[in-house]
């Protein structure tokens, strides 16, 4: 577990900046793969990419600072804009994400959810490597879990100066495993047949599903109503959000609505 891969003079490489960017380019990889498949978006993805790892970094710090960790930000307002030494929602990055990516599909006049089901294995993928960086960092970290199984994690890092040398559970090891789980899902349904946008709409309920059940274990941030973590309010917020969206797409595209369409086409050319 390091935290800084090497120096030189004064400039460190630090381990979570290294595997961020790796986790952003495997994701742009997939992404652009997945669009060469499908024929289609191809530009449009790599186009996309600036912009959108601009919002998601934005996204990911503001849900960081003000939802997860204002006790401390509060009193270190300098170290706000230091996103090098880590602190980034992975939450917050996908709502960045997400907005900037609705501002240039309607900018560019391309269907939103079909992009967004093409690109997703590229999304999950790029968060089951970033979270490798949360590991390397000793951030996003577990509670103590009372015995010897756990990770111990050293000097230096936000776990060790929350729980000292206590074992603690691999809560953003165990949700990397998941995200890379959901990946494999949500690329055995990108071979299917189904409603634009339910890929990505299933991507969203599955990752917020395994999010709000390790959130748990979870001991970096602090609780609010019914002793969930703002990532669980904000997974199940998620969820919600996710199935209805996948009903509203649904009926508007279902082929009852449709023959109900075209009868009353029907009807209204005889009424003329």
């Amino acid at each position: 577990m390091y935290q800084v891969l090497l120096t030189i003079g004064d400039f460190e490489l630090r381990s979570y900046g290294v595997i961020v960017a790796i986790a952003i380019l495997l994701g742009v990889g997939v992404a652009h793969f997945m669009a060469r498949q499908y024929g289609k978006f191809e530009n449009h993805v790599l186009d996309m990419t600036v912009y959108v790892v601009i919002g998601a970094i934005i996204g990911a710090r503001l849900w960081e600072v003000f939802f997860f960790q204002w006790g401390y930000y509060s009193k270190n307002l300098n170290e706000i804009l230091m996103i090098w030494n880590g602190g980034l929602s992975i939450q917050g990055g996908l709502v960045g994400g997400f907005v900037t990516g609705i501002w240039y599909t309607r900018k560019h006049k391309i269907p939103f959810w079909e992009f967004a089901d093409i690109v997703t294995p590229g999304i999950i993928l790029g968060q089951a490597v970033g979270r490798i960086a949360c590991f390397l960092n000793g951030d996003a970290f577990g509670s103590p879990t009372g015995s010897s199984f756990g990770l111990v994690y050293p000097e230096g890092t936000m776990a060790y100066a929350t729980y000292g040398s206590q074992p603690l559970w691999p809560a953003e090891v165990m949700e990397g495993q998941w995200d890379l789980i959901v990946f494999a899902i949500v690329l055995i349904l990108s071979k299917r047949e189904m409603p634009k946008g339910y890929i990505f709409l299933t991507y969203n309920i599955l990752y917020s599903f395994g999010r709000f059940m390790l959130e748990f274990l979870r001991g970096d941030t602090p609780r609010y109503l019914f002793n969930w973590t703002a990532a669980q309010w904000t997974s199940m917020i998620v969820i919600l959000l996710a199935l209805f969206f996948m009903y509203y797409l649904y009926t508007k595209k279902s082929p009852m609505n449709s023959s109900k369409a075209i009868a009353k086409g029907k009807t209204a050319k005889r009424t003329k």
